[in-house]
């Protein structure tokens, strides 16, 4: 059995982590880490696991642990590895923005390999250290990589995403709080989110003569989880060549699936699967991407990654369907 630390287990994310790991069939949890509540209940914070009343958040850290799961704030992830050692064996996966930037990937000797699986699978199944995507980044790549593949991201790309309350953490602020999220509907950081880096850099991978703006407009829901997000570029292919081109790029997806039908979040909330729907028209190609933006936006895709990372099935834990209803 693979030993899981998790450091920062009071989280939305952590809480995610804890569902995929406690049905897990070849992990299980060491220990929770939490500066603020040592000592209390696990169960206390994360009420759905009230069938649990042994495991208890720790102050204190196994260093053996085989895999390290960082849900820290942004920032944080780089000073805490600093501050704390760990054996030879740990891997590192982290789930912050610290290390997703190639300028960023060599920390202190580790390396981080940027994980996700659509486009690394092969570098995922040799890391050491994994740096988990962002969820907005996660969305709008799994739109974008095929068509870069092909070199096909020839002029101006325009990005629409809508996410949940969620994915502003759990520390309540203005724009979080009930009153104000409900009914609602707000753009924020237009054009200047912090996970467009990410996202030119992998698209310039693929495509290394991008050189075009990717205009990306986040927007802030009155919903809790989720990621709907729209893309739109001109594209001289047809639409049944475009759908063919990203039916081959994901043929062995585990996760990754296109539908010739229109999508809606009820169908991938509560799962690590990402759903795709291709159209053509008026010139544009336009591509609709949905996920759950706690699990394969966050803690799912995290799991994903550790499976490869230890040569299990990569649907390990992982096997949940929506709840369409």
């Amino acid at each position: 059995m693979i030993k899981c630390g998790i450091i920062g287990g009071t989280g939305y994310v952590a809480g995610e982590l804890l569902r995929c790991l406690v049905h897990h069939p070849g992990a299980e949890i060491d220990f929770v880490y939490s500066h603020s509540q040592p000592g209390k209940v696990v169960s206390g914070v994360h009420q759905d696991m009230f069938f649990n009343n042994e495991l208890v958040f720790t102050g204190q850290i196994n260093p053996n642990v085989d895999v390290l799961f960082l849900c820290l704030g942004h920032g944080n992830s780089g000073k805490f590895l600093s501050e704390n050692s760990f054996a030879t064996h740990t891997r590192i996966i982290d789930l912050s923005n610290d290390f997703r930037m190639q300028a960023d990937a060599q920390f202190e000797g580790k390396n981080f390999v940027y994980g996700l699986v659509e486009l690394n699978k092969e570098k995922i199944q040799q890391a050491g250290n994994i740096a988990n995507p962002g969820c907005f980044a996660t969305a709008i790549q799994l739109a974008l990589l095929p068509l870069a593949k092909e070199h096909l991201l020839n002029d101006d790309v325009h990005v629409h995403a809508i996410t949940g309350s969620t994915g502003a953490g759990q520390s309540l602020t203005e724009t979080a709080h009930f009153s104000w999220r409900n009914n609602n509907l707000s753009i924020y950081k237009a054009f200047a989110h912090q996970h467009l880096g990410e996202i030119t850099e992998n698209v310039k991978a693929l495509q290394n003569n991008f050189d075009h703006s990717l205009n990306f407009l986040p927007l802030r829901g009155d919903f809790t989880r989720g990621i709907f997000a729209s893309m739109y570029t001109r594209c001289d292919l047809p639409e049944e060549a475009l759908v063919t081109l990203f039916e081959e790029y994901y043929k062995n997806a585990a996760f990754t699936f296109l539908s010739k039908n229109a999508i809606h979040l009820k169908q991938v909330v509560n799962s690590n699967y990402c759903l795709l729907q291709v159209q053509k028209i008026d010139g544009k190609v336009l591509v609709t991407s949905i996920i759950d933006n706690l699990l394969k936006g966050a803690a799912g895709q995290a799991i994903q990654n550790m499976n490869l990372m230890f040569g299990l099935e990569e649907s390990a834990g992982l096997n949940l369907k929506a709840n369409y209803l």
